[in-house]
């Protein structure tokens, strides 16, 4: 009877057992199948927002140009942990943080039974047990409260994010999204702020602090708590001695490095050409210019120092370009961009002005084209009349008979409105559009001989790019800023034959060069527009053409200013701080004739207008060289009572030549074309000479 009932006891207790196995089973299901449905329930994980980052632009070799703030205000930059981040701050916040960050799946039990049991023996927290997986989960979906369910929480995102990320992706995000305090997110936004450079190169204090911030970005900010912050860095020091991360001799070097107290503000180098780009190109985080940040830096330090000397309302715009691929190398637009006086956030490197004197190369690249003139050519500057327009020097003097060289080179106004009135105006501005530059005239008005002195709108990136066009024989390339910009045609422009244009490259290299500069080393051109509103300065070498312009942005005359003492200077020291000797220009094209004016064709060794001929023996008629029609002769004495005798030079014409003083003979001129005369007595006095052909030329001069 015992052994019956014994055997079932036994069977009953073990249905007992068995009833207590499934109802442990079915309460596990249930909370498994609770947990599953309360994981699901909390939706997909919200990654696009997170992935969100403040717009950077980066020049040509992808270094920080400029910033911008996201639209709440927040500084998070990009950032790739394994080339952009110091190895040593990433071994010391693994160490600090997550030492077991490549083993585990987002949840690390070892750490989590760590901290509770170091919670235990010591009475207070020593080491958390979120991995990096779980903060970034934290900072994808933020919450204040700190609890089992908060933490929970974590954990199945963090499982989540495992499962969609990679390693290096996570640390990448986590990097981005780390907060430092204010607005600040993210180890580059951190860094630069507090430091003024990228993270790439951090000391073991620098790296310490920065581990230390995110565990208490808010009490431990820089700026309103720097010895909280202290205090924190030190402890991570502290830590990673107990660990044998760091030596005792490092952690005390370190812990002498005092920590920053203010904020550096984020680099802003070309502000303009980061606007532009904002504005261009939209929903890419990384916009990358073909700007060199190193030349762009130099460029805006020397704009900014010139414009201190020239006065507070001047404003200066410099553009570089690559000849060989147009890129823009660098761009100022003005030389502060928050300088209201200076209208400093305008672009003056897209702003139209008049350009003065700089389209006469221009003038000068089309005659050589047509062949009616060379270099060596000799060319009038002498008093003359096209209609109502008679032009005059800048000096307001006269040169006489010049090579066309030195016209070019002193800039003299009647040879080239000359050339202009023989090449066109309507043929210079359609060639200089066909070339990619966009010129502005007056409403309702056509092409005319003004414009060869200024009387157009023009920008400086278009003289720009039509000067790069004569450093590349004759053909433009539309210029490029933003790298692999969509829509951006490269295809060469035609601007002048090979040979006009390596003929004006020649005579802008001889240009005398201001007190700074050297000769033979740049060919350039200055301008001055009417009233001293606008001075400019081109020039290139074989390798970068730069641009200069002087003036102020709301169009005031600033007297004073002019091409040659104000833009060139600035031009030469532009190219000085590129930090590379100038580069020769091409050698001369095939077919291109090199010879003195005496070995020229005929019809090559002087410029005559349309309509005057070469005699055909080779006598030209004559030309009154000095004095010059229109000036004036001193020629009184002390006391204005007697008049020295006038020499007059003339040039051309055949032998025997009469010499006549308003209209009255006064003897021949001698074997070598001179003669010296009496004045007929103060005021205006006709001078004509007539050669043996009957070949005549007249001036009018002013005699005091």
């Amino acid at each position: 009877m015992s052994a019956t009932t014994d055997m079932a006891k036994a069977s009953h207790s073990r249905r007992r057992w068995q009833r207590r196995k499934l109802a442990a089973l079915a309460a596990a299901c249930i909370v498994l199948t609770a947990f599953v449905a309360w994981a699901l329930s909390l939706g997909p994980l919200p990654l696009t927002p997170a992935r969100e980052v403040s717009t950077t632009i980066v020049d040509r070799n992808g270094k920080l140009l400029r910033a911008y703030a996201m639209a709440d205000g927040r500084w998070r930059l990009p950032v790739d942990a394994k080339t952009g981040v110091d190895p040593g701050y990433l071994k010391l916040l693994l160490a600090y943080e997550d030492r077991r960050f490549h083993l585990h799946r987002g949840v690390d039990p070892l750490a989590l039974g760590r901290a509770g049991l170091q919670l235990v023996t010591r009475g207070h927290i020593v080491s958390g047990g979120s991995t990096i997986t779980m903060q970034l989960a934290r900072l994808i979906e933020p919450r204040r409260e700190r609890s089992v369910y908060a933490k929970l929480r974590q954990m199945v995102r963090a499982l989540e994010i495992e499962r969609r990320m990679s390693k290096d992706q996570i640390l990448d995000l986590y990097l981005a999204m780390a907060p430092f305090g204010g607005n600040l997110e993210g180890i580059r936004a951190a860094s630069i702020a507090y430091f003024g450079k990228e993270p790439k190169r951090l000391s073991l204090a620098e790296s310490a602090l920065l581990v230390a911030l995110p565990q208490s970005p808010e009490t431990r900010r820089l700026d309103r708590y720097p010895e909280a912050a202290r205090v924190a860095r030190d402890r991570v020091l502290d830590r990673m001695v107990e660990d044998g991360q760091i030596s005792e001799e490092d952690a005390i070097g370190a812990k002498a490095v005092p920590v920053p107290r203010l904020r550096k503000p984020m680099p802003i180098l070309a502000p303009h050409s980061a606007d532009q780009a904002m504005a261009s190109v939209k929903d890419t985080p990384v916009i990358a210019l073909t700007l060199d940040g190193g030349l762009q830096k130099v460029l805006e330090a020397l704009a900014r120092d010139r414009a201190v000397a020239l006065g507070p309302s001047i404003s200066i715009a410099i553009i570089a370009v690559d000849n060989a691929t147009g890129d823009v190398l660098a761009r100022v637009g003005s030389p502060d961009y928050f300088d209201d006086r200076r209208a400093g956030q305008v672009d003056m490197t897209r702003a139209v002005r008049s350009p003065g004197s700089t389209l006469k190369p221009f003038i000068y690249g089309l005659a050589f084209e047509d062949g009616f003139v060379h270099p060596e050519s000799l060319i009038d500057d002498r008093p003359i009349r096209f209609g109502s327009y008679a032009p005059e020097n800048f000096d307001m003097t006269f040169q006489g008979t010049v090579p066309v060289r030195k016209a070019l080179q002193m800039s003299l106004n009647v040879p080239a409105i000359a050339l202009l009135d023989r090449v066109g105006a309507s043929r210079l501005s359609s060639r200089l559009k066909q070339a990619g530059a966009n010129l502005v005239l007056p409403k309702d008005e056509a092409p005319g001989l003004a414009m060869g002195l200024g009387g157009v709108g023009i920008t400086l990136q278009d003289l720009v790019q039509l000067y790069c066009g004569l450093a590349r024989l004759g053909n433009t390339l539309p210029l490029r800023e933003i790298v692999n910009q969509r829509g951006n045609p490269r295809d060469s422009l035609r601007l002048l034959d090979q040979v006009a244009a390596w003929q004006v490259g020649n005579v802008l290299m001889g240009t005398p060069p201001p007190e700074n500069g050297v000769h033979n080393r740049i060919a350039f051109k200055t301008g001055t527009s009417y009233g001293y509103r606008d001075a400019w300065s081109i020039g290139f070498d074989g390798r970068i053409t730069i641009g200069v312009w002087v003036g102020r942005p709301d169009g005031a005359p600033a007297p004073g200013i002019v091409g040659r003492t104000a833009a060139a200077p600035i031009l030469f020291d532009a190219f000085a701080r590129t930090g590379k000797l100038p580069a020769p220009l091409p050698k001369p094209p095939r077919g291109t004739l090199l010879a003195s004016n005496a070995t020229l064709p005929l019809p090559l060794r002087r410029y005559r207008p349309m309509g005057e001929l070469v005699r055909t023996d080779g006598e030209q008629a004559p030309r009154i060289q000095f004095p010059l029609n229109g000036s004036r002769i001193d020629a009184a004495s002390a006391d204005g009572t007697q008049f020295s005798a006038m020499p007059v030079k003339v040039a051309g014409g055949v032998l025997p030549m009469t010499m006549l003083v308003n209209g009255v003979s006064v003897g021949e001129i001698d074997g070598r074309r001179r003669r010296l005369i009496d004045p007929p007595g103060p005021g205006f006095a006709r001078l004509t000479v007539i050669d043996a052909r009957g070949a005549a030329d007249t001036v009018v001069v002013r005699i005091q």
